[in-house]
């Protein structure tokens, strides 16, 4: 049987993030792709002018219709926008692994999480969640604290994991040296590092490396494996972009790593 995710995410245009990039990265790793809408956004790699949130009643709509015909083994959550569409998310029966990446603020500071949409996030869908994987921003946000280096992300990963999240991975992309991300994961801390990559071309960046550990689940790896598998594709669609438009631009969504 093939393999299927669900993104349940934003919409961007420029086809670098959201929703688009789920899809492509899904269909990168053999994965059947399907998708729920949560907001529209008029941006490209240069800015976002507009942030639309679709009705939470839609939003609902279309993950019913998914789930009661194309059943996921893995869900991923991306930019969910207000406490209603969250609250209509987190009142599905999911059975299957569910990935929160907490988008509160896009590339280019547009906010696609409201502060009552924040707590909705913590209090309905946080103790839902498989693995939760916040940046550094959105860590520091969550945890209370400032998280600046390899120590803080641990003591973030901690208190994060005490809202009720399962497992946690703190992405370290913007830290000065390797890229290093941290895994919280069955009471153990595991860490992913990576060459870091000189380049404005990382639009997405967040968005694809969630997706691939959606992928990884979906295909039966376990956690750390699927984390690890993820880590070593984002380094290569970053190594790879295709240097598209004026500014921030996408990945390489076709990086492989055979």
């Amino acid at each position: 049987m093939t393999p299927i995710a669900l993104t349940i995410a934003g919409s961007d245009p420029g086809g670098g993030a959201g929703l688009q990039a789920d899809l492509k990265t899904f269909h990168q790793f053999g994965v059947y792709g399907t998708s729920v809408v949560t907001l529209i956004t008029v941006q490209n790699t240069v800015r976002t002018s507009r942030v639309e949130m679709l009705g939470a009643e839609l939003v609902g709509e279309q993950l019913d219709a998914v789930l009661e015909d194309l059943a996921p083994q893995a869900i991923k959550t991306g930019a969910l926008g207000t406490a209603a569409i969250i609250e209509a998310v987190a009142a599905r029966p999911f059975t299957c692994p569910l990935v929160v990446d907490p988008v509160m603020i896009g590339k280019h500071g547009a906010a696609l999480l409201n502060p009552e949409a924040r707590s909705a996030l913590q209090r309905l869908l946080l103790p839902r969640a498989y693995l939760l994987t916040p940046n550094l921003d959105e860590a520091a946000e969550l945890a209370g604290i400032p998280v600046e280096d390899l120590a803080s992300m641990r003591e973030a990963a901690r208190r994060i994991a005490d809202l009720g999240v399962r497992s946690v991975l703190v992405k370290g992309g913007h830290l000065a040296g390797e890229a290093v991300d941290l895994l919280w994961h069955e009471g153990t801390f595991t860490e992913f590092s990576a060459p870091r990559i000189d380049t404005r071309h990382t639009h997405g960046t967040g968005c694809t490396y969630s997706a691939a550990i959606t992928a990884g689940l979906t295909n039966g790896m376990p956690l750390v494996e699927a984390v690890r598998q993820a880590k070593a594709y984002i380094h290569e669609a970053i190594r790879t972009a295709p240097r598209l438009g004026a500014g921030s631009g996408p990945l390489n969504h076709w990086a492989n790593l055979k």
